[in-house]
């Protein structure tokens, strides 16, 4: 799977996972912050990341300070995830 590929379904994962009904794949920038940006995430949708991440591509995040430096944008996560996936 190439990263453009990878980016894609990610996002249609985190449409789906925080259910954003509203929200298109084409809404969501690859280097905009997830926390804090217009997509208005918050602590509980960083817990429903880090079930996503763990469901989808067998990523474990146990570490909080971990999940701050991963869970930052598009870009950090799919780099992450070609990484670091173990399905």
């Amino acid at each position: 799977m190439t990263t453009n590929e990878l980016t894609l379904e990610f996002k249609n994962h985190l449409i789906t996972y925080l259910n954003l009904l509203d929200i298109s794949i084409d809404d969501i920038k690859d280097d905009e912050p997830l926390f804090g940006g217009d997509l208005g995430l918050d602590s509980i949708d960083s817990v429903e990341l880090i079930v996503l991440l763990d469901r989808e591509y067998g990523i474990k995040i146990k570490n909080p300070a971990d999940g701050r430096q991963i869970l930052v944008d598009v870009n950090t996560i799919v780099a992450y995830i070609e990484e670091n996936r173990t399905k």
